[in-house]
């Protein structure tokens, strides 16, 4: 008999769950308008699978949780099923279940249609880096 322990299974990812790139999962769930842009955010080091920093090629599994900065705000995501194509929305929504943080109040300041009143003229120079400084934050 080996004296040799034997490895826990929990620690181990399972080979052989369906697995797809973090690139192209994120691309395939609509969080990307195109894959490269994907690529360019993990290649960032923003997306994070399990709690670690994702390259495009990390594999993604059921089960598995995703962590990123989005436009709308920060997003993390579990993942309920792997798909390499993108669908329609209502296909791509059932890839994941969204446990991220409400968005903040001031989110909302940038959802209306305009800054200025209108007829008021083009912003100057003073008001366009205040905007822009605004929405930065």
């Amino acid at each position: 008999m080996s004296r040799r322990a034997k490895k826990s299974t929990d620690s181990v990812p399972d080979t052989n769950a369906p697995a797809v790139r973090a690139d192209r999962w994120l691309w395939a769930a609509r969080f990307y308008k195109s894959r490269s842009l994907a690529a360019e955010a993990c290649e960032g080091g923003k997306v994070e699978v399990n709690g670690h920093t994702a390259k495009p090629h990390k594999l993604v599994r059921v089960d598995d949780t995703l962590e990123f900065p989005h436009p709308h705000g920060l997003k993390k995501l579990k993942v309920l099923a792997v798909s390499d194509k993108r669908g329609p929305a209502t296909v791509a929504r059932l890839l994941y279940e969204d446990h991220s943080p409400p968005q903040d109040a001031d989110f909302d300041f940038f959802a209306r249609s305009s800054f200025r009143s209108r007829g008021s003229g083009r912003p100057t120079k003073r008001e366009r880096r205040e905007t822009e400084w605004l929405r930065r934050r």
